[in-house]
């Protein structure tokens, strides 16, 4: 090939290249190139950008620390006690035949004494000057009260006061200038968030366990009383017995909930714990140290629980809608004198929104009777919000003082239900739901028992069974039935002991 023919190829081919390099240029430069500013995101994007987020883990070293110091590790001791007689008859398999003139009580009582009992939890110093929250489960029946603190000194713990409702009580220990937590605010707590448990469980020293906030407002079913309360933080850290009572903090190390259960088929951790919401914790201590009984208020509205199917919604006529659909509003009561009715959606307590049963007793729960708070609901689609005074269960707004003599029987007494009065043909009553340490220890009476009559007077509720034994001495007859007998039984009971 000839030196010109290879010059000729090598222009041509230089130029082809620069053409192509001058076209693609040209093109290019008639697109529109968008770049991201920092902080000007699409309001579509998907991803999340924290400023402050190194990338690196969550440190929670300094949470702890400031919290172990305050958190204590209580245990208690129930005495060893002779079982009453209808203890005794629970296992004895001829009592049903017999009666309390059963020949073979003696052979087949089953045991006459209950050995000592010894069980532990943890606390919560709320105040420097020695008052602990923690669970009424771990006190409960107890005859004494230890608690160590995070440096190893011991006290001697007193019961001030509890409550079976939330599963929460007050005990005091006396010293001064003692370490403890600050309140957080439980509304603000958010799915997802760090949170660290720390307690005593398994017999162990003082223990953090971190997770996060996996739900709010769980309903579990577990606390008792007569208007039991729930509305639990669910989070997935590690929560074991003697966790019972001990704090659930944010990274803040501010206190956010009390550490009260776990789901678990083995009774240990198998992945979600419950608190009671920081929020609750506080008026009812709160309530406890000021009057010794907890002022529940009340709105005066009936609500279908929250798993009802929708077949049963269609049955009883419940609507779809946003927020708490009222059943009934009962002449007399608070919501009614406000101007609420059966068939209005609740949708808001004091501008928080309630979506649940839960929700909204955890809101009214932050008030006491003559509290006025405004609660927002909606009619036929229209939104209205109006003021309303809070109400006791008795239906006015006087605070509750702490009743002695009901605490001296050593029970857990309940006013029942419409259905139960109904089922039974009574016009109500008082059940006897659980027997602890006390006088009514000593009678014959067992668990499930309803009292309709004491001193010959009608007992309708605990109100009614108070006024009447506050003015009683010595020896009383206490009538009433079991549920599902249409017998009716008296037994003694005597109200004055040395003891007290």
């Amino acid at each position: 090939m000839k030196f010109k023919n290879v010059l000729l190829i090598i222009l041509i081919s230089s130029a082809t290249a620069f053409l192509s390099v001058w076209g693609y240029g040209k093109y290019i430069g008639n697109k529109s190139v968008t770049v991201q500013q920092e902080g000007k995101l699409p309001v579509n994007y998907a991803g999340f950008f924290d400023k402050n987020n190194s990338g690196g883990p969550v440190d929670f070293t300094a949470a702890a620390s400031a919290a172990t110091p305050a958190v204590v590790h209580i245990k208690t001791i129930i005495k060893e006690r002779k079982l009453t007689q209808q203890e005794q008859q629970r296992n004895n398999p001829f009592s049903d035949l017999f009666g309390d003139n059963d020949p073979f009580s003696q052979f087949f009582g089953g045991p006459r004494v209950m050995p000592e009992q010894r069980a532990s939890g943890s606390g919560v110093l709320i105040s420097s000057d020695g008052y602990i929250i923690t669970n009424n489960h771990v006190i409960d029946g107890a005859d004494e009260v230890t608690v160590t603190t995070n440096e190893r000194k011991t006290y001697k713990g007193t019961v001030v006061a509890k409550d079976v409702n939330t599963d929460l009580a007050l005990v005091k220990i006396n010293d001064k200038n003692l370490p403890f937590l600050v309140f957080g605010n439980s509304d603000d707590v958010k799915l997802g968030q760090w949170v660290l448990a720390i307690g005593y469980p398994l017999t162990l020293d003082v223990t953090v366990t971190a997770g996060i906030v996996s739900a709010k407002s769980r309903s579990i079913g577990i606390n008792k009383g007569s208007a039991p309360i729930e509305s639990f933080i669910q989070t997935d850290a590690a929560v074991n017995p003697g966790n019972s009572g001990g704090p659930l903090i944010n990274t803040n190390g501010e206190l956010i909930g009390i550490n009260s259960a776990i789901a678990s088929p083995t009774g240990a951790y198998a992945g979600y714990s419950y608190a009671i919401p920081v929020n609750i914790v506080k008026k009812i201590a709160s309530d406890l140290m000021k009057y010794g009984v907890v002022q529940r208020a009340f709105i005066g509205i009936a609500y279908p629980s929250d798993n009802l199917t929708d077949d049963q919604k269609k049955q009883y006529g419940i609507k779809d809608g946003d927020g708490i659909f009222v059943t009934d509003a009962p002449e007399g009561g608070a919501a009614q004198q406000a101007g609420i009715r059966k068939g209005d959606f609740v949708t808001k307590i004091n501008g928080v929104a309630v979506h649940s049963g839960p929700e909204l007793q955890e809101q009214v729960a932050n008030f006491k009777p003559g509290d006025k708070i405004t609660i927002t609901y909606t009619r036929d689609g229209k939104e209205n919000t109006i003021p309303l005074t809070l109400k006791n269960k008795a239906g006015n707004y006087s605070i509750v003082k702490s009743n002695s003599v009901l605490d001296n029987l050593g029970a857990d007494l309940v006013t029942i239900d419409k259905q139960t009065a109904k089922e039974n043909n009574l016009k109500g009553g008082v059940q006897v739901q659980k027997i602890g340490n006390g006088l009514m220890a000593n009678s014959r009476i067992q668990e499930g028992f309803i009292i309709i009559a004491a001193n010959g007077q009608p007992v309708t509720s605990t109100e009614d069974l108070a006024t009447i034994l506050s003015n009683a001495h010595g020896t009383i007859k206490i009538d009433g039935v079991y549920p599902g007998y249409g017998d009716t039984y008296t037994y003694p009971l005597r109200i004055d002991s040395d003891d007290n």
